[in-house]
């Protein structure tokens, strides 16, 4: 389900949630702009996009706005790592973040398969 009670709806909520956590801790303790603008922009553009699906006009609107989201995750789990590889934030954040980013993307990756299969 993607309504506003629904899983992916839920799931992008709280990540992104993570996500303005971490771009916070980027700008005021590690005095980092550029990057934590990227992250801040793709991480929580996955349930900005989510939420748009859910008044899409046709199945294949909804289905586009579901594969944005999907590449969103895909450059936030790239931020992310290289966040990580800069030193900007440890290994701890990365693995949390980086795990739930990943289920998002997994869940994601379903629905438009399963969306794509039913379209066929």
């Amino acid at each position: 389900m993607i309504g506003k009670n629904g899983v992916m709806h839920q799931k992008s909520l709280s990540f992104a949630k993570s996500i303005v956590s971490v771009y916070q801790y980027l700008t005021d303790e590690r005095k980092e702009f550029v990057l934590s603008k990227q992250i801040l922009r793709s991480g929580t553009s996955i349930g900005a996009n989510i939420a748009e699906s859910q008044y899409a006009v046709s199945r294949k609107d909804f289905l586009n706005k579901l594969y944005i989201a999907l590449k969103e995750c895909a450059e936030t789990l790239y931020w992310l790592e290289l966040l990580r590889d800069c030193a900007y934030i440890t290994q701890t954040q990365y693995k949390e973040l980086q795990e739930n980013c990943e289920e998002l993307r997994k869940i994601l990756s379903a629905a438009t398969k399963t969306l794509r299969e039913n379209n066929s």
